[in-house]
């Protein structure tokens, strides 16, 4: 995968993706002024003696104790082994390599009085594979994803853990196992390194990236089921949104009607059908499907002004010789955006688990009972019916918004926090059930399919049932099914159901945010 050069403040959402997918990202070397004077402000700022929140006093509820200067690098010190205080499971390394860039393009803004020696480790640890050991809890998504962003940080000073090569070392031995030393902070850079959203950013990011594949084999699939129940492609008329002028919705009717072109299935039910209405799960995938649609593509705006911000504290203003403090690490719309992606992954996830249980059920598709040649000897589709639903409960239990909680901490210094951290941390988990989902609709819809031979489906769909029958046979009779599952999702997961049917152009989610 080609390298990715990150413009700090200007980053589209495809080289964020392009990072959390495995680009190796490099700083425009444009930024090395501001940085240069961002650190030299910070210099003349201490000697003019007075008191600065977080270069020459205490943190939070101690921010009136007065620091000397003889002991300000073992303030910036104490601040990241002090807040190094994650518990839990190591965060997955994309979403740390992706933290790190966000990190490294908000400092090199130069708004932060990180010095260039420093920001050019952050690179280097990037660049050569240097991973931290991050604890996923411990934030609360306010005064910045603290603990977290300190694990990152004990690295940078040869404390904590890292991986290099996939092989977990002491953070000194990583370091020069990467041709690397460990850096004595200056002021207010622990401070810089520690506070800002990019935790519950990049978790955040890496959900909507998820839900971007979620969301076109969302569209294959339901397409897939209508064809497999015999379903009508008049609710995807263009008459119908046009009077409804949804932008998701619209562009989603006619992905599926794009999906049905050509279906020697639908031409054969067009004249004489007695049905009237489809159900919902068929009918109104443009109105639930555009509504994800539109509800995904505003988190992944708000997302794109999130990961080009600079959101620590105080923020450094080079020109004027000043040092204010402020509360953009305060991560409120990261929150709002992850409670939004969690609404989509949950109802993309229910509406395809509808569509299974409607296949299953010959009174509503017209096919045999669990979709098995011989139902009773057999049970066919009976469990992963069940598994579906099972996940889509957890799914909407997960979906409760993060946002519109609030503990206060730091001595009620910090009386009003985000909870960002974990709203966006769990979307990656939901993302997993809903893929599951999706890949058991694939399972059951290809199966609808054939019993409709020597009938076929539309040219991208018979291109995504090919892709599957190449992996996973047809099920004439009851065998072991978990393997077939884990074929399904994994070829969900990765992306390649969507690719299967290249042949239409699916709505891009993140288009809109560059």
């Amino acid at each position: 995968m080609s390298p990715v050069t990150l413009r700090p403040g200007a980053t589209p959402l495809a080289d964020w993706r392009a990072v959390y997918r495995g680009a190796t990202p490099a700083l425009d070397p444009g930024c090395a002024a501001a940085v240069a004077a961002s650190a030299e402000a910070v210099e003349r700022i201490l000697a003019g003696g007075e008191p600065v929140y977080g270069i020459n006093t205490g943190f939070g509820k101690l921010a009136s104790v007065r620091i000397e200067n003889q002991d300000l690098e073992r303030l910036q010190r104490n601040i990241v082994l002090s807040h190094a205080a994650g518990v839990g499971e190591p965060m997955p390394t994309p979403v740390v390599r992706l933290m790190m860039a966000l990190k490294l393009a908000s400092l090199a803004q130069g708004a932060s009085g990180i010095r260039p020696p420093t920001l050019a480790l952050l690179q280097a640890m990037l660049e050569r594979g240097v991973v931290p050991l991050v604890p996923a809890q411990g934030s609360v998504g306010a005064s910045g994803d603290l603990a977290p962003l300190a694990h990152m940080a004990a690295v940078m000073i040869g404390v904590g853990e890292a991986l290099v090569g996939g092989e977990r070392l002491p953070a000194a031995q990583a370091l020069a196992r990467a041709g690397l030393a460990p850096v004595v902070l200056g002021p207010k850079e622990g401070l810089a390194l520690l506070n800002g959203t990019q935790f519950s950013t990049a978790y955040a990011l890496a959900g909507l990236f998820e839900a971007e594949r979620l969301f076109a084999a969302g569209l294959v699939t339901g397409a897939l089921s209508t064809d497999a129940a015999r379903g009508s492609d008049a609710p995807f008329d263009p008459r119908i949104h046009a009077l409804r002028p949804h932008r998701g919705q619209i562009e989603t009717a006619g992905a599926l009607r794009a999906l049905l072109g050509g279906s020697a299935i639908r031409d054969s039910h067009r004249a004489g059908d007695s049905r009237v209405q489809d159900p919902y799960c068929l009918r109104c995938q443009p109105q639930v499907m555009g509504a994800c649609l539109d509800l995904l593509r505003q988190a992944g705006h708000t997302l794109h002004i999130e990961a080009n911000s600079v959101s620590d504290n105080p923020l450094v203003f080079a020109a004027e010789g000043e040092a204010l403090s402020g509360g953009n690490f305060h991560a409120e719309p990261v929150a709002f955006a992850a409670d939004m992606i969690a609404l989509a992954l949950c109802e993309i996830g229910s509406l395809a688990e509808r569509r299974i249980a409607m296949l299953v059920d010959p009174a509503l598709s017209g096919l045999p009972a669990f979709l098995c040649p011989h139902p009773g000897l057999n049970s066919g589709f009976m469990i992963p019916q069940v598994t579906a639903a099972a996940l889509v409960s957890e799914n909407k239990q997960r979906a409760y918004p993060a946002s519109v909680d609030s503990i206060p901490t730091s001595a009620n210094q910090e009386d009003h926090v985000s909870m960002a951290a974990h709203g966006a941390r769990r979307l990656l988990a939901m993302a997993e059930n809903a893929f599951a989902v999706i890949g058991i609709e694939w399972l059951a819809a290809a199966q609808g399919c054939d019993f409709h031979a020597p009938l076929k489906t539309s040219p991208p769909l018979e291109a995504a049932r090919a892709l599957l029958r190449a992996a996973v046979p047809h099920l004439d009779e009851d065998r072991h099914f978990h393997p077939d599952l884990q074929a399904a999702i994994g070829l969900v997961r990765r992306g390649a159901l969507a690719e299967a049917a290249a042949g239409v152009a699916l709505p891009d989610v993140a288009g809109d945010a560059r």
